[in-house]
């Protein structure tokens, strides 16, 4: 539990200011003790990746206070992270929600979110996020073009929804250092919404022969690492249900050609921080939790401040020992975050900590959700 006191408020927003001040995206930094790359050194690159932003009608309300009242201003939401997700080679996010139009903004239960979000998350340093969920179809069709042209027009790009078949059938592939990196993303249901009449493309529905199918041509189309992002489990449950462990068990376990048809598996979904493991010697995140949510109830109507607990996952990619050969994860880390509702803003738990900020708790909390599976024996280690 954190205590909602303007004197934990007050710390949340130093250490935010103090993560803030930092902020230049730096793929491969050099200077002094750190020599420039070999131009013949094999380059490998890091990828990054958070949980749901779930707008709330308090969050839209935040993003317009922070506008001075006039539009709306979501990047100091995530001010506090931008340091962490601007340095990454490629920088995946999940925008749960669609976006309305001209005023018509909507919380729970069904979304539709002010544009100005992707302008927010273009000027953290996302590249990419996964647009497929149970609240893709909260709108219909419009809400997918609406939300996918805003994405666009920020130039963030997106998978799991599409405005038309052929967009459906193209793979979305982000450039990483030297490496082509596939994004596919899915979702178990979109809350008994039918499709559009005639677009059965319109959203990725979670199929495990579909999605190796996909991860297949993705290798076709040239990618080098193939990432899939699952909207599944059970909502509030800390722990991964069978069909979460099940799937990744089938998605990891699959290869082609030597090497796996998947190389990382990002989860969202469960509002709560889930486990990392490594399955089958690839890594899959069961739930990274709600980077951006107001304040949330869970099933019971009780007030739960996991629903605003998170991590983002960093993972470094060393490009393979042989030609066709897999691009292996190095290094593999999580940053524990908070939404802090009382500030309306992203924090870093491990700098709120080392900024002073009564947090340690919340913050051993989501590493032992983290580590519950037996993440570290694997390797990782909490980052900052």
């Amino acid at each position: 539990m954190i205590a909602r006191s303007r004197q934990v408020a007050l710390a949340l927003t130093v250490a935010l200011a103090a993560g803030a001040a930092c902020q230049a995206r730096s793929h491969e930094p050099t200077g002094p003790g750190r020599p420039a790359p070999s131009a013949v050194e094999p380059r490998g690159f890091t990828l990054v990746a958070s949980g749901d932003v779930l707008p709330h009608s308090t969050i839209i309300d935040r993003a317009r206070f922070d506008a001075g009242g006039t539009g709306y201003d979501f990047r100091p939401m995530l001010a506090g992270i931008r340091s962490v997700v601007s340095r990454a080679d490629v920088a995946l996010c999940h925008m749960e929600t669609v976006y309305g139009a001209d005023g018509d903004y909507t919380g729970y239960p069904t979304f539709k979110s002010p544009p100005e979000v992707a302008r927010a998350l273009a000027a953290t340093g996302y590249d990419g996020c996964s647009t497929a969920s149970n609240h893709t179809l909260d709108d219909g069709a419009d809400g997918i073009r609406r939300t996918l042209d805003a994405l666009d027009r920020a130039g963030v790009r997106h998978a799991g929804s599409a405005r038309a078949e052929e967009e459906a059938r193209t793979v979305t592939i982000l450039q990483a250092g030297p490496a082509k990196v596939a994004h596919l993303a899915y979702t178990y249901g979109t809350n008994g919404i039918p499709l559009p009449d005639g677009q059965p493309w319109a959203v990725n529905l979670i199929d495990e022969a579909r999605i190796l199918e996909d991860a297949r041509a993705a290798r076709r189309a040239g990618a080098d690492v193939v990432v899939v992002s699952t909207h599944w489990g059970t909502e509030w449950q800390d722990a991964p249900d069978e069909q979460q462990v099940t799937l990744a068990r089938s998605l990891t376990a699959a290869s082609s050609g030597g090497r796996p048809d998947v190389d990382l598996v990002l989860g969202t979904h469960a509002h709560v921080p889930q486990a990392y493991e490594k399955v089958n010697g690839t890594w899959v995140i069961y739930g990274m939790g709600d980077q951006i949510a107001g304040e949330m109830t869970n099933h019971q109507g009780a007030r739960d401040p996991r629903g605003n607990q998170s991590t983002l996952g960093r993972f470094t990619f060393a490009p393979p020992a042989r030609p066709g050969g897999r691009w292996e994860v190095t290094k593999a880390e999580f940053v524990p975050q908070l939404f802090d509702v009382d500030a309306g803003r992203v924090v870093n738990l491990n700098r709120a900590i080392a900024q002073g900020a009564g947090v340690q708790a919340v913050r051993d909390r989501i590493r032992d959700v983290v580590l519950s599976r037996g993440a570290a024996e694997d390797g990782l280690v909490m980052g900052e």
